[in-house]
């Protein structure tokens, strides 16, 4: 039974925090059918389409960047620094925010993926970060949030004494979840068209990476007396580490809004079966989770987050109830496609 969304009573704060409106919203809420007739199941499954945000190829990050770069407005900032890995959808979106709000922006690109592919470090997001005009940095390590946001802040030090404003958008925790208030509107948005459909859902299946949108999405729904189970499929790190990940994100976001904690331990739920071979790497359930949902629903999902989630999706369709209801978060990461067309080759059709 999902809850009516229209009182907000219990989200707190949110409507006071500072916000730059990056999209109009809200995004389709779509059937698959194509897809439940090729796993053998009713058409009882759906697409959240968050890759139709509009800025810059869209994708999850849109709704994330409305909150940052809201502060960054609110702040009086005219240059946005960020940091994330060489295909970042991320670091594409902000840039693409910044110029639509008047910025610039510095991109630290991270060595996160060992890939000397050179479509993988000129193509995709990277070609776009270039495109929006964004002043591009590298980091050497990969994983290692705290040097990369040390450099970020040195890089930001050497802007202001330029005379420049910056904003950072931090990468590591231990800062406000700004980016997860996205995904807690995402949460009333989903369960007001879940009303409007008069539909039955009973889970959300969507990738686990930063944590921003699934501990958002997650608290949303139960801060609106929303029983839903969110399931994160592991892109980044497996679900030991994410665990605790999700965990303080909540509790952050409680404290954020000022409201009481909503989120048991019991809700939060991990699989990290279609995490291999590692981040920004494909495996062959990946590949195949690709070709499925650009061959059933004309979805365009990517090796990093959506190849993977979908696999996860798939995997939920194929052990669940043939009535239940399961709802697909496509988080975009469109352009990346591009950057991994030798990975996805010897997948595609011939050409003749």
């Amino acid at each position: 039974m999902n809850s009516n969304p229209n009182s907000f009573d219990q989200l707190g704060n949110l409507s006071t925090m500072p916000r730059a409106r990056l999209f109009a919203g809200p995004t389709p809420l779509q059937s698959m059918p194509n897809l439940a007739k090729t796993c053998g199941k009713s058409t009882n499954l759906f697409v959240k389409r968050d890759d139709c945000t509009e800025l810059a190829f869209g994708g999850n990050k849109v709704r994330q960047l409305e909150f940052y770069l809201g502060e960054a407005v609110a702040q009086n900032a005219d240059t946005v620094l960020i940091t994330g890995a060489v295909q970042s959808n991320f670091v594409r979106l902000a840039a693409a925010g910044a110029r639509k709000l008047g910025m610039d922006c510095h991109i630290q690109l991270e060595e996160r993926v060992a890939k000397n592919d050179p479509l993988y470090r000129t193509s995709g997001n990277v070609l776009v970060d270039r495109l929006l005009g964004a002043t591009l940095h590298s980091y050497p390590y990969g994983e290692d949030e705290v040097g990369a946001d040390r450099q970020l802040g040195e890089i930001a030090m050497e802007l202001s004494n330029e005379g420049s404003r910056p904003y950072i958008i931090p990468l590591g925790p231990g800062h406000a979840p700004l980016g997860a208030l996205g995904y807690v509107v995402a949460a009333a948005e989903l369960l007001e068209q879940i009303a409007e459909q008069e539909l039955s859902i009973d889970e959300i299946v969507l990738g686990s990476g930063s944590g921003n949108t699934h501990a958002g999405m997650l608290f949303g729904l139960r801060a609106l007396g929303s029983p839903i189970q969110v399931t994160g499929i592991c892109v980044r790190r497996a679900s030991d580490a994410q665990f605790g990940r999700i965990q303080n994100r909540c509790r952050e976001l409680a404290d954020l809004l000022d409201v009481k904690p909503n989120v048991t331990n019991d809700d939060i739920i991990l699989v990290d079966d279609f995490l291999a071979p590692g981040y920004g790497k494909a495996g062959e359930e990946c590949l195949q989770a690709i070709l499925l949902g650009a061959r059933t629903e004309s979805l365009m999902l990517d090796p990093t987050y959506t190849g993977k989630a979908m696999a996860g999706f798939v995997d939920r369709v194929n052990s669940t109830d043939n009535d239940r209801g399961l709802v697909f978060l496509h988080t975009g990461g469109t352009p990346a496609i591009f950057a991994y067309e030798r990975d996805l080759e010897d997948s595609l059709a011939p050409i003749i």
